[in-house]
């Protein structure tokens, strides 16, 4: 009886900890609009969100390496560029909540799309 209090109690410190952790992700707007616009164009480096975030690439690779970090976002090295996209192992209702919020925000999403001036 022990073990099952003590799993169940591992279990729901996970689930916790795991929502918690996303929606203070969710909290600072640079990260949102990183998973936002991952989730309207799959896959971006980091120089596409310099060009539509209008912000340096430290601050763009910080964040981004938060978000690694949550394991929010994986990255991919092509050449000498990283490019990020949702992490496959993403909860399904993180996506659902990313993608609702980025069809409530598609205005301002697709003007930072338009944006986007990289060529890497």
């Amino acid at each position: 009886m022990k073990i099952h209090i003590y799993k169940f109690s591992y279990m729901y410190y996970i689930a916790t900890h795991a929502t918690d952790t996303f929606f203070k992700s969710l909290s600072d707007e640079t990260r949102l609009l990183c998973l936002l616009l991952l989730v309207r164009r799959q896959s971006l480096c980091v120089c596409d969100f310099q060009s539509m975030l209008q912000l340096s690439q430290p601050k763009i690779s910080r964040h981004l390496a938060d978000l690694r970090n949550q394991q929010l976002v994986e990255a991919e090295r092509r050449g000498k560029w990283m490019y990020y996209r949702l992490h496959p192992a993403l909860p399904a209702w993180c996506l659902e909540v990313l993608t609702l919020a980025a069809q409530q925000d598609t205005s301002r999403l697709d003007r930072l799309i338009n944006q986007l001036t990289c060529d890497c």
